[in-house]
């Protein structure tokens, strides 16, 4: 059994960053955070107790170099890293690494990132613990002509996605053979600059589908859940949107999504937090295991707002050795919760990112209302990285309560001088689709094309 953290390595940065570090300090735990050359300065550089400059600003000559984060984790003398998610945090070959040098990572073992962490394992484990999954490629297609074969005994439309990683790069939706020649080897090339992976895997698409996905948290031994999130309104498969519990999910249908999520995460001896991911078909009353994502998910902080559980502070209580705090019916879900993701994107030029200086940060407080965020006045935006600025949650006793005061905590946010995605939320938060629930993952995007520019 691993003794408890005394000093920590976030390898990561930005708002995540932050969210570590805050829970490592209410622990007492130390904590040294990794910079690239362009964040020197950010917020979490200073939040941290000790600094490690890992490389350039390029993020494949620092966060996702692993020999230069090995080598910090080496120095810095801590006893634990947390990966945080994206950059390396699935990366079951680091996470193999930090344990060979006897310290702890935070999350599941490397067997077990590589089994549910990879969209073809992930699809066995779940077909062998009952778990109904969509119809889709039993191993990894690694050219054109294996998807074209499959995908002409499936029928079209069917979705192409990177077998390694998440975060919605690397998929194409494709309705014909000839999109599917084409599509085949951007993906792969897309899959292999963000994964190092170019591996590929496809599934039928399910028109109109839902996102929902269940979190879960296991200490090897024990597993539970969390109830689950709604992550619908997507734009180039990207969350834009998330909100716990979803709209419009029938009680029994919950409980057996639930269910299934805890039922697959104790097959494979689970530890850490993680996501299992569905689609759910409204028209059949039906869902379907797409993939986990084997980390803390940037959606964390609504089933944290709805179950009052510090889901950080579990990762990092359990990486340490500890059972699992509670029990099932210890988890309760209490109201609604919303988050929505500002990025330094401008609507108004098809969300080109927009770099640059935060000059202008005002940021909404009171009751039921958190902003997670890796930035403050002063700071700047850098152009090398994800986009996300920061993340704007709001809980409410009922859904439309939830909304009501996420839209009148957006006209109280002002973040400038840069372009943010402000004014889409805005609009987002006054939708008669969203206001209904009526949504799906291809509604956001046909809402966009018939908006105005700048919504």
């Amino acid at each position: 059994m691993s003794a408890p953290i005394r000093k920590l390595l976030v390898a990561n940065r930005g708002e995540i960053a932050v969210r570590i570090i805050r829970a490592a300090k209410e622990l007492g735990i130390a904590t040294v955070q990794v910079v690239s050359e362009a964040d020197r300065d950010m917020l979490a550089a200073r939040m941290a107790d000790e600094t490690i400059e890992i490389g350039p600003a390029a993020a494949a000559k620092s966060y996702l170099n692993v020999d230069n984060v090995l080598d910090a984790l080496r120095r810095s003398g801590a006893d634990a890293l947390h990966p945080g998610y994206g950059f390396l945090s699935e990366n079951a070959g680091f996470a193999r690494a930090v344990t060979d040098m006897g310290r702890i990572f935070v999350g599941p073992d490397a067997d077990t990132i590589e089994r549910m962490g990879d969209k073809v394992n992930a699809r066995r484990a779940a077909i062998e613990a009952g778990v109904p999954v969509v119809p889709g490629s039993e191993g990894r297609l690694d050219d054109a002509g294996d998807a074209l074969k499959l995908a002409g005994e499936m029928g079209y439309p069917v979705m192409v996605k990177a077998a390694a990683g998440g975060g919605g790069r690397g998929i194409r939706v494709v309705r014909s053979a000839g999109e599917l020649a084409a599509a085949v080897p951007q993906a792969i090339a897309e899959a292999r600059a963000s994964f190092g992976d170019g591996g590929l895997y496809m599934e039928a698409f399910i028109e109109n589908a839902r996102h929902i996905e269940v979190q879960v948290l296991g200490d090897g031994k024990s597993v539970v859940h969390l109830f689950e999130r709604e992550c619908s309104l997507q734009r180039r498969r990207q969350k834009v949107w998330e909100e716990a519990p979803a709209a419009a999910l029938p009680p029994e249908m919950r409980e057996a999504l639930c269910a299934s999520a805890v039922r697959l995460a104790s097959a494979v001896g689970y530890r850490g937090a993680g996501t299992m991911e569905y689609l759910y078909d409204p028209a059949r009353k039906a869902f379907y295991f797409i993939e986990m994502n084997t980390r803390i998910q940037v959606e964390h902080p609504v089933t944290e707002m709805i179950t009052g559980v510090d889901l950080v502070r579990e990762m990092l209580t359990i990486a340490g050795g500890a059972a699992l705090s509670m029990t099932q019916d210890d988890i309760r879900c209490d109201g609604h919760a919303i988050e929505v993701r500002i990025n330094a994107e401008d609507p108004a030029r098809n969300f080109l990112p927009s770099p640059g200086p935060v000059d202008r940060f005002k940021v909404p407080h009171g009751d039921g209302i958190r902003f997670d965020t890796g930035f403050d006045a002063g700071s700047r935006v850098p152009p090398y990285y994800d986009s996300l600025v920061g993340k704007l949650i709001v809980r409410g006793a009922s859904r439309a309560e939830a909304i009501a005061r996420l839209a009148a905590a957006l006209k109280e946010t002002e973040i400038g001088p840069i372009a943010t995605t402000l004014a889409l939320h805005r609009a987002l938060a006054e939708a008669p689709d969203v206001l209904s629930g009526e949504v799906s993952t291809q509604w956001l995007e046909t809402w966009l094309a018939e908006s105005p520019p700048g919504l």
